[in-house]
């Protein structure tokens, strides 16, 4: 306990007392480690003291303004003379009270204007500069909003009071006389630390995020995709006919067992799996190869489940195409133009290319 201030010790030593019942020194005394001091007569219980200015010494002055105005709300004093307490210094001399500002002039109706009617007698005039301190909204905007909420509610406005110097009384009038202008109002005080605003419009908070989905680059099946897929199916028949018509399909003479050619090279699309037979047995080069092959690519929707169309995004999915592109490829393309006579292997362009398109 040594390195907590005396003024700590003692708030902790009251606590503690108060709930326990005992004495303030006593638990003071025992809190700090030394005997506790003989008991003595009770006295009468002294009203509750404020802190010294010693411990009031290092905290804000919001925080001490804030304590001195609770303080004076409970004891029924002026928050200076409080704040002036709890700071140590002397207390302020009492203010005077303010005087009762005087009576408002009625307001003179110009010709054709209504003119509203008085405020009833019983009702309580506002101090429209008490609420402009306390709100920190001018004058001014409080005065007009009370007169438009009078005229919306079809009763009388309100009498107003605390608007500053009130404008001087009219002159009488006299015939060929102008009239005089009115003085202006006094501009209102505004409370050191509040920030005015106008208020230009009120504009309704709509959502960030949008709730409602909107379709995007989608189409109908029926009938945008299915008519261009029908356009592009019958282009590719005439195609096919035209070209049929005037060139003749590539046929090699009825097979003879006798007389096979050498090499004996399987269609195009199957090159690839032919050339694999000269490298692995039958089962592995025609079954276990091709069937991983093709469950690696039906199984690459649930590895890659990235939603994006973009190439960039989309970097897994068209690794595994392209080695699967590529692989087939190569092969194709070597048992094509790299094989001679007896399945061997030649370069095309010394031996040529002993295959048949």
């Amino acid at each position: 306990m040594a390195e907590i201030p005396e003024h700590i010790l003692r708030r902790t030593a009251e606590a503690r007392a108060k709930a326990e019942g005992r004495d303030v020194e006593e638990v003071l005394a025992e809190l700090k480690g030394e005997s506790p001091p003989e008991p003595r007569a009770e006295e009468p219980a002294a009203a509750e003291t404020p802190p010294a200015p010693a411990e009031t010494a290092g905290l804000p002055e919001s925080i001490l303004r804030r304590s001195a105005e609770a303080r004076a709300k409970a004891e029924g004093r002026d928050v200076e003379e409080v704040l002036a307490e709890m700071k140590g210094e002397p207390a302020p001399a009492a203010a005077p009270p303010p005087a009762a500002p005087a009576p408002e002039p009625a307001p003179v109706a110009e010709a054709g204007a209504p003119v509203a009617a008085a405020a009833p007698a019983g009702e309580p005039s506002r101090d429209l500069q008490a609420e402009s301190a306390t709100y920190g909204v001018p004058v001014d905007l409080l005065r007009r909003a009370a007169v438009a909420r009078a005229r919306h509610d079809g009763i009388a406005a309100p009498a107003f009071t605390g608007e500053g110097a009130p404008a001087a009384a009219p002159a009488a009038a006299t015939p060929g006389a102008a009239p005089a202008a009115a003085a202006p109002a006094a501009a209102p005080v505004i409370p050191e630390g509040v920030r005015t605003q106008r208020l230009l419009t009120v504009v309704k908070a709509g959502a960030i995020q949008q709730v409602k989905a909107e379709p995007h680059d989608k189409v109908n099946v029926w009938p945008h995709l299915l008519a261009i897929e029908f356009v592009a199916l019958m282009a590719c028949t005439a195609l096919l006919v035209v070209f049929s018509a005037f060139v003749d399909a590539p046929l090699l003479e009825f097979a003879n067992f006798n007389d096979q050619p050498n090499p004996s090279k399987a269609p195009w699309y199957f090159l690839g799996l032919q050339e694999m037979l000269s490298y692995f047995d039958p089962q592995v080069a025609g079954v276990t190869i091709p069937g991983l092959g093709l469950a690696g690519l039906a199984i690459i929707p649930y590895i890659d489940r990235n939603p994006s169309v973009r190439p960039s995004d989309r970097k897994l999915a068209i690794m595994i195409f392209s080695f699967f592109l590529f692989a087939s490829a190569i092969l194709t393309i070597y048992g094509s133009f790299f094989r001679g006579p007896g399945f061997n292997f030649t370069y095309p362009w010394i031996d040529g290319v002993f295959f048949d398109f």
